[in-house]
């Protein structure tokens, strides 16, 4: 991610950026896939550091026997991109606050 000039963040802060972000990925997978089609749904996204922060966003997915999708790498790295930038929209509403 850019570098947008953050404050140091809570942990409190960092816990509703990583529910936010898994929020974003999960909501728009199962926008595409029913969530009971899916075999396997795992996200995790961790906040490493202070300044700068890193956001570690990981998507895996796999689906029941049966069931077809045309592509699940893609559905996977388009769940990080609305992931990505929900953490960023997160991040810039923090550096607004901090900066009144």
């Amino acid at each position: 991610m850019e570098e947008i000039g953050l404050p140091t963040l809570s942990p409190e802060q960092k816990e509703n950026l990583c529910n936010l972000a898994e929020n974003a990925a999960r909501k728009y997978i199962t926008s595409k896939i029913p969530l009971q089609k899916l075999a396997t749904l795992n996200i995790t996204v961790e906040v490493e550091g202070e300044k700068p922060i890193t956001v570690n966003i990981d998507v895996e997915l796999s689906l029941n026997p049966n069931t077809e999708y045309p592509n699940l790498e893609q559905l996977a790295n388009e769940a990080t991109h609305r992931a990505q930038e929900a953490a960023r929209t997160y991040l810039k509403e923090i550096t607004c606050k901090s900066k009144k």
